[in-house]
């Protein structure tokens, strides 16, 4: 899907704010070349440049891509799914971009060529059960309308154990991995959250009919995430994970 890195930063600001834990798993180090995997408009690339190390961003989004190069980053336009990479990094990082690649096995294949033996690979993103009442309520709206919900679901929310082998298949161990529920305040309405992160599910209806649907969608979900100051929670379940390539592979 493309991004407008605008909309992103008034509305996701909180998605890097939220993403400081996953680097200190990364534990990133002065003189290290990083591949930041997915990395939006740079907000936390930045962190990982500021820490002393050699940074490339890559994101599938053309417009973030330029707004993180506008930040004097080197970023890059790349399908995460189809990485040309090879053996020149140290580390790379990821952080709430993997649960929109769904094909995860491209992704790690491309992530194992681009390290150095011995190099790691951390991140976070949404796991097995993330933001599940949001994607409950989404399908219920699409199937009042005879429209199957999988067709147009952009996600890819993976249990440990099913990442945890997807890793060791791709020729990575894992070090340490916990799924984590992460309840996150948004900085405003839940209608603006759906008209950031899940406008696939929006773009399975005509244009004219996508207010309704989002209404609808806020309306089944106000009893179970607006809390009664008024402030939305989404149901967030994050996976965080550090693995390490093998050597010789």
């Amino acid at each position: 899907m493309e991004w407008d890195p605008a909309q992103y930063a008034r509305d996701a600001a909180f998605v890097p704010a939220l993403g400081a834990a996953a680097v200190e798993w990364l534990r990133p180090q002065p003189g290290e070349r990083i591949l930041d995997l997915g990395c939006g408009d740079g907000a936390l690339t930045v962190k990982l440049r500021d820490a002393g190390c050699d940074v490339v961003g890559v994101d599938a989004s053309a417009a973030q891509a330029a707004a993180a190069m506008a930040r004097g980053l080197d970023a890059r336009c790349c399908d995460g799914e189809a990485l040309k990479f090879g053996a020149e990094f140290d580390a790379v990082f990821s952080n709430a971009a993997l649960h929109w690649m769904k094909n995860p096995g491209a992704v790690l294949d491309g992530v194992a060529r681009a390290l150095k033996p011995g190099g790691r690979f951390a991140g976070e993103f949404g796991g097995r059960g993330n933001a599940a009442r949001v994607v409950a309520a989404l399908y219920q709206s699409l199937a009042a309308r005879g429209i199957d919900g999988d067709e147009y679901n952009p996600w890819f929310f993976p249990a440990e154990k099913e990442y945890a082998a997807l890793l060791a298949e791709h020729g990575f161990t894992v070090e340490r991995m916990a799924l984590l529920p992460r309840p996150t305040p948004l900085p405003g309405d839940l209608a603006q959250w759906l008209n950031t992160f899940a406008t696939p599910f929006l773009a399975a209806l005509p244009a004219g009919q996508r207010a309704g649907f989002t209404a609808e969608v806020r309306r089944a979900l106000t009893q179970h995430l607006r809390r009664p100051d008024g402030v939305w929670h989404v149901d967030y379940m994050r996976l965080r994970f550090t693995a390490r390539r093998a050597f010789g592979k």
